[in-house]
Order: C-alpha cells, then sequence, then structure tokens
C-alpha cells in the first residue's frame, strides 16, 4: 500500500472528478527521478496546462516505485535456467537488475513510460478502492 498524504488524496480526487472519473483522461506531463523520490506532474488530456507549476505534482518514494516495478514483473522475465546440480531446465523470471537501476540504466524510454504509468494506475487504483471499501464500511 502506498502512502499518500490526505492533502494529495483530496487534490487527486478533484482531479479525478475533473476528467468526469474518465482514468484515460489522466496524463503524466512529465517526470522526475532522484535517489529518494519520483516526481509525476499530471493533468488532464483535455486540460493541457502552460508550466507545471499549474499541474498536480506527485511525489512517490523511489521504494514505492521499485515495488511497483517488481509487481508488474517489469524489470525481469520469463526464462529457463539449468538447475547447477541435478541438470534439468526449468522455466523461472529472470531479473535484469534491480528495479530503480533497470529503470535508470537498462529500461528503453517505451519501458520506462510504462514504469511511471503503472505507477499511476495503482496510485489511482489505491485510491478508489480504499475510498470505495471506506463508505462502505469493509
Amino acid at each position: 500500500m502506498i502512502k499518500i498524504a490526505q492533502k494529495l488524496k483530496d487534490q487527486l480526487w478533484w482531479l479525478i472528478i475533473t476528467v468526469d472519473y474518465d482514468y484515460s483522461r489522466i496524463s503524466i506531463a512529465d517526470n522526475e527521478l532522484n535517489d529518494d523520490t519520483l516526481t509525476l506532474w499530471l493533468e488532464d488530456k483535455h486540460d493541457f496546462k502552460n508550466t507545471l507549476d499549474e499541474c498536480l505534482q506527485l511525489d512517490i518514494s523511489s521504494k514505492q516505485f521499485a515495488k511497483v516495478i517488481k509487481a508488474e514483473n517489469l524489470n525481469s522475465y520469463e526464462g529457463q535456467r539449468l538447475h547447477p546440480n541435478k541438470q534439468f531446465v526449468y522455466k523461472t523470471r529472470v531479473q535484469i537488475n534491480e528495479a530503480i537501476t533497470w529503470y535508470k540504466q537498462d529500461a528503453t524510454l517505451v519501458e520506462q513510460q510504462w514504469a511511471r504509468e503503472a505507477m499511476l494506475r495503482t496510485i489511482l487504483t489505491q485510491l478508489v478502492e480504499t475510498e470505495a471499501s471506506v463508505d462502505k464500511g469493509w
């Protein structure tokens, strides 16, 4: 579960309402990744902003971003390995690199975009699911 401050939750809900609950209208205007934080600037595709200051700034810890990359299997592929002692081949997930290192060094621009979009999808899904469960008293 990704920790989101209440103020940011409110801003995300406002963005969701603004796009009429059409999540495909929410786009990532820009992004930045440093050692500690992934920053995504979000906007409505039907209402592009002139500056990043007008966009919703979403800061996510690098650890949370790494969890999403791993959960989505973006830094690995399904491959085959040879058992070292028993000499038989088995299928397994082969990790290319640690999540953040993979994102910075190994991922193509498209794969980086997929990772950022997976992060946004995860946050929006979590927000909607947790708020729905709170509303219904689950």
